[in-house]
């Protein structure tokens, strides 16, 4: 990802953040921002597996633990440190959010939310899984709830990866809301390759020379159907299909330990992530197609990647994915929980190649359009200056 040569002084950024986030949004703020990161512990340096590279570093600084303390801890070092700041971006509508927000009218600092994912719902679907107790659910509830609704109130700006994000967050405030999708996708990184250098990365990755692959990109999550991809991938082995399907995440070995319940263990491969910007490419260039299987989504990167590289997209109708997977013309999408439908359009997938092919062709160039890393964060830049000048 190139950056962008500003002709003036590099703006002074402070990213908080709540909960974990990716070294792409961290390696793209930091080449148009002087960059300080606010960091709860358990979502410190190792978390996004970042190593600072380059001439200009980044001051990471870490909270306390706990959220409220972690919320406190973020207001104070921003009235504190105000005279050393051009703009605070906080990511997702959290307490930590709210701190920041609530302390603008005395910063007087620019204050963007970035938000991700739709963290109620993503709440919601662990609770479903039996994650949490109905008492631990309905605080948790609450209290998301109500820091939702103070970010509505307090906030200046939001900025979201998608038009249903908007719409989830701003309480129908929506001139307040601005969709910038960041980090978005490389596509000088994430690029189609020939059938022969597909063939030749399966051998370099070490993965099966012969048979459709089948790529679920995503972690192992409660908003995430996983279930139902093995339950599609059981009948596409019953029907007598040549299938292997690859997953990259932390959560692995629980994908495989379902795989084995359902008889997939001989059809299924699980390793651990990979580097994002270095590795990640060559496993969508060496798939057949990606599968996003999502219960709840705010907008799916993964099918985003796959369609740069010209690899069909498979993926349930939610959310975000409604908006950049739309059946028949960038990919296939199919319902939620539906085994048989999924099962259905990966077979079709596998039968009209061509077809899919050039789809994914036109997904690509959607990607270029819209996802394009670089005129992500030079949006995002562009909204800083815009900011900066009303205030003069």
């Amino acid at each position: 990802m190139s950056a962008s040569v500003s002709a003036g002084p590099r703006r002074r950024l402070v990213f908080i953040c709540e909960s974990g986030t990716d070294v792409r949004l961290v390696t793209g703020l930091k080449q148009r921002f002087e960059l300080t990161l606010l960091l709860r512990p358990a979502f410190g340096p190792r978390t996004i597996n970042w190593k600072d590279e380059g001439p200009e570093p980044v001051r990471i600084i870490e909270g306390p633990a706990g959220r409220v303390a972690f919320a406190a801890f973020v207001g104070t070092w921003l009235v504190r440190h105000r005279a050393e700041l051009d703009a605070v971006l906080a990511q997702n509508a959290g307490v930590a959010s709210l701190a920041a927000n609530a302390c603008r009218g005395l910063t007087r600092v620019p204050t963007f939310m970035l938000i991700c994912s739709p963290n109620i719902a993503y709440f919601h679907c662990r609770y479903e899984r039996g994650e949490l107790g109905l008492p631990a659910y309905l605080a948790g509830r609450t209290l998301l709830e109500a820091a939702r609704a103070g970010n509505a109130l307090l906030g200046h700006r939001y900025l979201v990866l998608s038009d249903y994000l908007g719409g989830q967050v701003s309480y129908g405030r929506r001139e307040k809301v601005r969709v910038v999708p960041l980090y978005g996708v490389d596509t000088s990184r994430f690029r189609p390759v020939p059938p022969e250098e597909k063939r030749r990365l399966r051998v370099k990755l070490g993965l099966p020379e012969e048979g459709f692959l089948i790529f679920f990109s995503s972690r192992v999550a409660p908003e995430k159907d996983t279930e139902s991809l093995l339950d599609a991938c059981a009948l596409l082995k019953v029907s007598g299909r040549s299938f292997w399907m690859l997953n990259l995440s932390g959560g692995h070995q629980r994908l495989k330990q379902l795989a084995l319940e359902r008889g997939l263990g001989d059809r299924t491969l699980t390793r651990d992530a990979v580097d994002p910007v270095h590795e990640l490419p060559a496993y969508y260039q060496a798939s057949d197609v990606c599968a996003q299987v999502s219960l709840e989504e705010g907008l799916g990167f993964s099918p985003l990647e796959a369609l740069a590289c010209e690899v069909p997209v498979v993926a349930t109708s939610v959310g975000g994915l409604r908006e950049t997977i739309r059946d028949g013309e960038t990919g296939l999408s199919v319902p939620v929980r539906a085994p048989r439908a999924l099962a259905d359009a990966l077979a079709r997938v596998m039968d009209e190649s061509e077809h899919f092919l050039a789809l994914a062709r036109q997904g690509r160039r959607m990607v270029r359009e819209r996802f394009e890393a670089s005129r992500c964060f030079d949006g995002f830049a562009a909204l800083v200056e815009e900011e900066l000048s009303s205030r003069r």
